[in-house]
This record gives structure tokens, sequence and C-alpha cells, in this order.
């Protein structure tokens, strides 16, 4: 059986590879008819200029609203079809290339290569021999878009109406089974005002990108600029509830007997008429949400339902007849209707026409810039001259006679010339300072303009005697406007007018709350319906925020504490006793990070890393201390080294002499400048209060010997350093180290021993605890460099059986 069907197929092409070849040549040669070229009226190497102008002058004539001609329909499509493919280069290349009007260039293409093997690959049908459908109908031309008329032409005009687009390509079967669903929507909608667009894909790629489809078939609607896909099934039905859901909500407020006087009196606020549609229906008609779409910066929309009882007080009111749909339009006057209209088949083009013409109050207020320019619009020359009467008034209650009055006088001298409109001076005091030349006016003023000039300059005459809505006020203003009419030089005074401010803007926080919505709302879009190619994008600029984040907490977690950018720190406060020695200004340190000082002990663990391999350009400062003295020198040790603690290259630890008794002695053996002289260090056996600063890296140390204090201070040796100080300076340390001595016997009275050596301990715990007294000006000068430099061969080992470290 399928031996059989393969047989059958094979037979099959090998007819049409037979029948293709005899019409080939009928194919590939284009008949003059279908010749773009011919059809334009332009030679193959006409300039894109040339097949323009000729479009353009043939599209005029063969126009179907303009020729009566049976066949101007069909002559006019096939123009279009020609200019379609001569203005494209690709196509125009083609068709020089293989002479096909239409997408069957690749079966001429096949024919010259030989009937290449691959039958699938080497041909396609031709549409006017095999007469097989395509996705694209001829008659679509005129809805076919380009990239820069859909920028230029369809994004403007949807602020004003809404676009259902159809992205569809050639020989696209999917876009073959929605074609006779999308022939009747367009029949439908494109009456009501809806805006129809088609998009081929396959040369239109890139128009199709800047609307996010990205396969065939697809529809979407464009409102406000704003693109939605349609993700519903293909049926009219959800194709107009699809284009209902794109406008927006609450354009046309529903109207009954009880609230009709407060809708009609919104003029005052929103500054526009209101318009009343009277009709059966229970819901508002698409047609008529599609005009309050149109004219929503203008007309005020409600809408009446004749169909409900409560609502027939108000039919009889304004004599609506039921039996059509009625329109009634408000200005100023709520109580009688300023123009109606009724019509059994209400059509579009009717309701625009009617809108259009009343689409500003007899007297409206100046609110924007956008208002100013339709009234007033610039002047040209090729026009008559056109003038605006224009009220400076106020909003107090005491202004209201007046402005009644200027509306009466403006219904009563309405003319094509004259233009009436109202400003408040508050709401608007640019303007009125540039047309008052900054004069402060108490009574409303009345200012006459003419037409401005492009760059805002007007010509402009103020009314003498200012308007109080008197007779004599009328009569004066009417003169005023005669004269004007017969003498255009009547206006003396002229002023650039800065632009007006927006009083109907909406709030910041409204426009951002709605700009938010929408936002959102189209994210939600995307994630609900989009594909992964859609989402890409969004998953990769997630994905990329995710991994910026935890990189930076992982780098933050491992990084070491010491290379941590220092924080500014309140200063530590420090006892006045000990303000001659540690409050001096330290301009090479930094501010400490914390409120206490790290100190390591030299182990047999930590000695390596801390000193002979420590990183170069950091100094470990080292405390030699026992036991007995180790909790007086740590803190003693602590309030010297505070202020130096917030520098990233200083290390502070601690030695045991207790436990490494041979390190010291070690240490000073190795020294390389014996020529300092160093004997005294090397015999004694109490190293308790060393301070030793090391540089492992260069493999030298600085020297700090402590003070020793009691009754034999006398005879005690200086502070720090080989550099002794002078007699005089010796006598104010002795002095200044005894008044410490006795200062801080009344506040320490820690205990080292037990029993009956409590007394001597206490002694001997002060005496350990000054022979620090001295550090912060050592380690002041070890930050300038000025200190003693003492140079090793090698680090000793804390093990004395090891002998040398390795360095």
């Amino acid at each position: 059986m399928v031996i059989k069907m393969f047989r059958r197929q094979s037979r099959i092409s090998s007819v049409l590879v037979v029948i293709m070849f005899i019409f080939g040549e009928h194919l590939v040669k284009s008949s003059p008819e279908n010749d773009p070229y011919k059809t334009l009226g332009v030679s193959k190497s006409a300039s894109q200029t040339e097949i323009k102008k000729a479009y353009k002058h043939l599209a005029r004539e063969w126009h179907p609203d303009k020729n009566k001609d049976p066949g101007a329909e069909d002559m006019f499509i096939k123009i279009t079809k020609s200019y379609e493919i001569l203005s494209n280069e690709e196509r125009r290349a083609n068709f020089d290339r293989y002479g096909q009007m239409e997408d069957n260039q690749a079966f001429g293409h096949s024919q010259q290569q030989g009937y290449r093997s691959s039958f699938h690959n080497s041909f396609y049908f031709d549409e006017s021999f095999f007469h097989f459908p395509k996705s694209r109908d001829f008659a679509d031309s005129k809805y076919l878009l380009h990239h820069a008329q859909f920028n230029s032409d369809v994004l403007p005009d949807s602020y004003r109406r809404p676009y259902l687009i159809k992205v569809t390509s050639d020989w696209c079967f999917a876009c073959i089974h929605i074609e006779p669903v999308w022939r009747e929507s367009v029949q439908e909608l494109e009456p009501l005002g809806v805006g129809i667009g088609i998009v081929d894909m396959g040369y239109e790629r890139r128009l199709a990108s800047q609307l996010g489809a990205h396969r065939t078939p697809s529809i979407l609607g464009v409102v406000n600029g704003r693109f939605t896909f349609f993700h519903q099934a293909v049926v009219r039905e959800n194709l107009r509830q699809f284009i209902e859901d794109l406008l927006p909500q609450r354009m046309v407020e529903k109207v009954t007997d009880k609230n009709y006087q407060s809708f009609l009196n919104g003029w005052q606020s929103e500054n526009k008429p209101s318009v009343l549609l009277f009709d059966q229906v229970p819901i508002f008609p698409l047609m008529y949400k599609l005009t309050a779409f149109a004219f929503r910066d203008y007309v005020r929309f409600g809408y009446v339902d004749q169909g409900e009882k409560y609502n027939n007080p108000l039919l009889r009111r304004f004599n609506i007849n039921t039996h059509a749909p009625t329109m009634l339009l408000f200005k100023e006057d709520t109580e009688k209707p300023a123009d109606i209209i009724q019509a059994r088949g209400m059509k579009r083009q009717i309701m625009d026409e009617f809108v259009s013409n009343n689409k500003f109050l007899r007297v409206p207020r100046l609110v924007n810039q956008q208002l100013f320019d339709e009234l007033c619009p610039v002047k040209q020359f090729h026009r008559r001259r056109k003038y605006c009467v224009l009220l400076i008034t106020g909003e107090d209650q005491a202004f209201v006679p007046g402005n009644e009055a200027f509306l009466q006088f403006a219904t009563a001298n309405s003319k094509e010339v004259l233009r009436f409109a109202y400003v408040y001076q508050r709401q608007q005091q640019p303007l009125c300072q540039a047309l008052l030349q900054n004069h402060a006016v108490l009574s409303p003023q009345v200012v006459i303009l003419e037409r401005r000039s492009p760059a805002g300059k007007v010509m402009y005459r103020s009314v003498i005697g200012g308007w109080n809505g008197s007779e004599e006020d009328k009569h004066r203003l009417y003169e005023q406007l005669e004269l004007l009419q017969r003498d255009p030089a009547y206006l003396t005074s002229d002023a650039t007018l800065p632009e007006l401010n927006n009083e109907m803007a909406p709030m910041f926080l409204i426009q951002w709350m709605n700009t938010a919505y929408d936002y959102f709302l189209q994210i939600y879009d995307d994630i609900l319906y989009s594909n992964w190619r859609e989402m890409m994008p969004i998953l990769s600029l997630i994905f990329s925020a995710l991994f910026i984040l935890f990189g930076t907490v992982i780098i933050q977690a491992f990084s070491e504490s010491g290379e941590d950018k220092p924080q500014k720190a309140k200063p530590r406060e420090r006892p006045k006793a000990e303000e001659d020695d540690s409050s001096r200004p330290t301009t090479t340190s930094r501010p400490p990070k914390k409120d206490f000082v790290e100190v390591t002990e030299l182990t047999d663990i930590t000695y390596t890393s801390n000193l002979v391999k420590l990183r170069p350009g950091h100094i470990n400062i080292v405390l030699v201390l026992s036991e007995a003295s180790k909790n007086a020198l740590l803190r003693k040790f602590a309030k010297e080294v505070f202020s130096f603690s917030g520098t990233q290259t200083l290390h502070f630890s601690f030695l045991n002499a207790d436990k490494h008794r041979q390190w010291m002695p070690a240490l000073l053996a190795l020294t390389l400048d014996s020529a300092q002289g160093h004997s005294d260090d090397e015999e004694s056996s109490d190293h308790t209060g060393y301070v030793l600063a090391l540089n492992g890296y260069k493999k030298y140390f600085c020297l700090f010997r402590p003070v020793f204090t009691g009754d034999d201070a006398s005879e005690a040796s200086t502070a720090f350093d080989s550099s002794s100080s002078s007699s005089s300076s010796s006598s104010r340390r002795k002095s200044r180290s005894r008044s410490r001595s006795q200062t801080r016997s009344r506040s320490h009275s820690r205990e080292d021993g037990s029993g009956s050596r409590r007394a001597s301990s206490r002694a001997t715990s002060l005496e350990v605890h000054h022979k620090l007294d001295r550090l912060g000006l050592w380690m002041e000068r070890l930050m300038e460099g000025t200190l003693t430099r003492l140079r090793v061969h090698a680090w000793p080992s804390l093990d004395p059986a090891h002998g040398s470290a390795e360095s």
C-alpha cells in the first residue's frame, strides 16, 4: 500500500515537472500586462523619483473615487502593486533578475538552473497558472504598511483612533485559514473608524521587529502608541471585543433623568461642550465610543438609554424621537441644546462632522497652549484676517456678572472672523503680564488680538475703560470691533506671548500611577502570553541583576577585613591626665574603625604568617610581656596604640617571654647594627615592656625600651631611642612621671599575687604599667619613618631547637 502511494506521488511529481518545463517559457516571461515598468510607464533605468512621480500621476487618474470606469478599481490595484515592487529595491532586483511580478521568481530561477534535483526546493506554484490561494490577497495592498509610513502616520494617528494590524507572510497556511474572518472583521470595523493595517514580514522585517511580532499570523492593536497582541480565537466577535477593550475606560458617562443636570453643568469645570446620545440599545455603541475617543480632548460624552422607563421625563423634556438615534450638543446653556442631529442610520462620518463643528464653547477659557493655538492660530497671509477677543478676569464670585455679560455679547455678535475667549489672571499670569505690560489690574479688561506670527508675536489693543458688563461697555466694544474690521492698523501694540500653563494637567502622582499601571499591565501580558523568544530580554536582565547582587555579597563575605575601607568614627574621649602624651596630632594615621584594638599572640602557629611571611609594606607591632604583667601591659598597650589601629598596614601582637625566653636574646644577637651598642639589652634577662616594630619582608625592626618609674626614677634612661634629650627635658619627664605615678596609684588596685606579698605586688604592677608611658610618641616617630632600623639576616625561630626561621 505504501509502495503504491509512493509510486502515485512520483507520477504526479513527474507530470508536474513536465508541465512546468513545457510552460516554463510562458511563466518566466511576463506578459506586458504584468510588467510593472509598463504598467507605470517608466523604463527599467528609471530612478525612484521618476517611479514615484509616475505612480502619483496614475493613482490620481485611476482612483475609484474619481474615475467611474468599471475597470478603474482593478487598474488602481495593479498600479499600486507595481509601485510596491519597484519602490522596494530587493523586490525590484528580483523582478529584473527572474522576470516575475509575483513571488514565482524561484520557478524561473529553477528553469534557468536546469531544474535541480530537489523538486520541493526549486519552484513554487504560480498563482496565475494553478490558481492556488495565497495568504495575502491582491486587494489587501491598500492596507500594507511600511516602516516609515507606520512611524509617521499610524503611530501619531493611534491617539485619535485604534488600529488593528495583521502580520502575515507569503505562503502562510495559517494566515489563509483566518483570512475569511479577517475580511469580515475589516468590513465591519473600518466603517466605524478603526484603522486597518497589514504587515508583510517577508518584506518588512524591521517593522515586524518593532511591533514585537516574531511569528505569523499575528494580530495586534495599537492605541495611544502602545502595542497589544490578540491572543484569543480569531472570531469576529472576539476581534470586536478586543478593539473595545483597547479603548480607555469611562470615556462615555451613563446619563439618567437624575444626573443629567450635573453632567451638563460640567462644562464650567472641564471647559468642554457636552454631547448626549439617545438610543434604544442598553450598552454604549462601539461607534459612539470611537467618536468619544477621537474627540475626548474637546467634548464630554454621555449616553441615555431610551429603553429605561425612568428616563421618560428626560425624553419628554427635550422632545426626543424614540424611533431613531438622536444627538444633542450643549454648550453654556444647559436648558437648550446648541445643536441637534437625528438619523435612522447614524454613520461615523455624520458623528464626526457634527462634533467637529462644535468642539468649543461659545466663550471658552484658555486653559492650555493647545487650545490657544486652535482658537487663535498662527497667521497665514493667503487668508483673511481673523481676531480673538480676550477677556482677562478673575475667579471670584464678584466677576461672575461681568463674565456672563461678556458671554451674552459674544452670543449676539458671533462672526466667522471673531473668536471670543476668556482667561483667569491668577492662572495665566505670564500671558496677562505680557498683554497688560505688568500693570496691576483690579477690574476685568478686554484685549483684541490678531492672529499670531510663527514666533508668537501678536498685534493687540486694549479696550479703553475696562469691562464691567454694562450696556455702555458693550456699545464701546462693538464700535471698536467695527472700526477694526474697516482699518486693521487699529491694533497699535505688539508683544511676544509666552506659552500658557496647562491648567488641566493631572497631578504628578496620578500620572505616575497611570504609567505604572500601564507598565505592569504590559509585563503581565508579556509573561502570560509571550513565548520564550520574546521573554529572553527580560529573563536576561533579571538573571544579570541576580548575578551582580550575589556576586557582590560573596566578594564582601570573603574579603579580608583589613582591606575594607575605613569608616569615619568619632574620636574616642581620653582622660585629661593623658592629654600630654596621646592627644597629639597624628596626621599619618587613620581614624580607627572599632572601639577596641585586636591584639593576637605570637605562637608557633601564627609566627610564620604574622612575621616571616608578612606581606610587603606591612608592619607587626609586638609587645613583649610575662604572665605576671600580661593584663596591665595589654591594657596600657591598647590605650597607646588605639589611635593608630585604623591604619591598614599595622598589625598588633604580643609575645609571652615566659614561654619563649630565648627569642628576644636571639633576635638581639642577630642584629647587624652592632655599632649602635645594645650590650645592655643583650645582658638583661628581663625584656618585659619592650615593643618591636617588625618588618618581616625587609628584615628589620625598630625597638622601644620601656621607661622605669619609682624612687630611683632619676637613674632611669630616657624614652625610646639612642637620641636622648637634654637635662631640662629629662627633669620634665621625671616630674610628669612622678605625678602620673601618684595619680594612677589612686585609681588602680589590682593584685597580682595573694597573701602577704599583696603590697609589693601592687608596687610592681604600677611600675610595670608605666613602662609604656612613651609608647604613643614612639609610634608617631615610627609612622614618620624617623626611628633607627635594626637589620637581621633571618628571623629567629620561636623554638630554640630549630635556630633561625626561614625567610
